[in-house]
């Protein structure tokens, strides 16, 4: 996959790229990233990037030729044009999962009081990280990057995010390690025994009290397996 991103501050990518699983599946080839400054394309004596909203109001507003132009000299019939906006769709592990699909994203990252309304015209789809607002897009495309890339092939083992949360709809189930006991507190013997359907059986339902616990939303509209019923049931009997 590509991933092209603008922006206007591209030294806050440095430590993303060079860090962790970014980093490990640039070195590897499962991705392309590249950082591109839009300031670089203002036709203007001080490269100026933004200017007064038309009609007044507050604060400075993104012009289009800067951003378009360098928009334009990077994208392709295969690009899907992601718009970084609080008023674009939420993103979640599904359409992580859905934009792996592609060979090449471009996020705009928008900066001031927002864009010029006609940049809209030239973005595919606006996403939005939550419902809230950011100095910049630049950490919401972050956040959409690292989703996307750690669920490529080879950026890490498939068995590490499979039982992610939301990957099958729930919150993950409970995670230990050594030592086995810490301030009076040990680890489940089921995770002891060594016996995999019991640990599956367990792991499933610890997902399933935990988000009945903290988002219950999540169980709106879910196709419940005849397993999942029962262990919901058992649930409800011991509360």
């Amino acid at each position: 996959m590509k991933i092209d991103i603008l922006s206007l501050f591209p030294d806050m990518f440095e430590g993303f790229i060079k860090t962790s699983i970014i980093k490990r599946a640039i070195a590897s080839e499962v991705v392309d990233i590249k950082i591109h400054d839009f300031r670089e394309f203002a036709q203007n004596k001080h490269l100026k990037v933004d200017d007064y909203p038309y009609g007044g109001g507050q604060g400075m507003v993104l012009m289009c030729q800067p951003l378009l132009d360098c928009l334009k000299s990077i994208v392709t019939p295969e690009s899907l044009v992601v718009l970084m906006s609080p008023q674009g769709r939420t993103l979640n592990q599904s359409y992580s999962t859905e934009l792996t699909k592609e060979k090449h994203l471009i996020l705009i990252c928008g900066h001031y009081e927002g864009f010029d309304e006609r940049i809209r015209d030239y973005v595919d789809v606006e996403l939005s990280i939550g419902d809230y607002v950011l100095t910049g897009g630049e950490l919401a495309s972050m956040v959409v990057t690292d989703s996307v890339v750690r669920l490529l092939d080879g950026a890490i083992t498939e068995e590490s995010h499979l039982d992610d949360s939301f990957s099958n709809g729930l919150l993950e189930y409970p995670q230990y390690t050594r030592p086995f006991e810490y301030d009076g507190n040990q680890v489940p013997d089921v995770l002891m025994s060594g016996h995999h359907e019991n640990i599956r059986r367990w792991r499933l339902k610890q997902s399933l009290i935990k988000t009945l616990n903290k988002r219950p939303d999540l169980l709106e509209g879910r196709v419940w397996s005849d397993e999942e019923l029962k262990i919901m049931q058992e649930i409800k009997e011991k509360d």
